[in-house]
């Protein structure tokens, strides 16, 4: 790996400062059944309903989402900070061992986490290569939202819940 320019650096340190909804991304098929934590991840249009998901294309994970092209999007709850870490790989919980906690929900075919703020599932309907990552559109064909819950964010390198809970207006 190369060292990273001035210019990468400081788009890096930009980014850190751009507050962002955490999302576990999560697919199964035929290649394989896997999550990831992600904050690349945002509406496109609502004609047809689609969101695009950013994945590096050096993650082992990169080839599965593209094999199985379904996934789910899981808007992470203000309480779910744990979940994001362990998809993010820093707790270091192997992958079968997530998938076969008491939290999931079939959703059109698509494993998503049950208390998720949203969790939208759906087709990918193409892909986009751009620098190190891939740009997956996805058109959704699935939601359930929760609107009870606070939102879970990312800003300047820390987990935030923010928002109202649940009984506040």
């Amino acid at each position: 790996m190369s060292e990273l320019t001035p210019q990468q650096l400081e788009f890096r340190r930009a980014m850190a400062n751009l507050a962002a909804a955490v999302n576990v991304v999560t697919t199964s098929g035929p290649h394989g059944r896997l999550g990831l934590t992600v904050s690349a991840a945002c509406s496109v249009t609502d004609s047809p309903p689609t969101l695009l998901v950013c994945i590096n294309r050096t993650s082992a994970a990169h080839d599965v989402f593209v094999g199985n092209a379904r996934l789910a999007v899981n808007v992470l709850a203000g309480d779910q900070e744990e979940l994001a870490r362990h998809f993010s790989g820093q707790t270091r919980v192997p992958m079968e061992e997530r998938f076969s906690w008491d939290i999931w929900e079939d959703l059109a075919g698509v494993p998503t986490v049950r208390d998720a703020r949203v969790a939208l599932s759906g087709t990918v309907s193409s892909t986009l290569e751009q620098g190190t990552h891939t740009v997956f559109f996805v058109q959704i064909d699935a939601i359930r939202v929760r609107e009870d819950a606070q939102a879970l964010v990312y800003d300047s390198r820390v987990f935030h819940a923010v928002g109202a809970s649940a009984g506040h207006a």
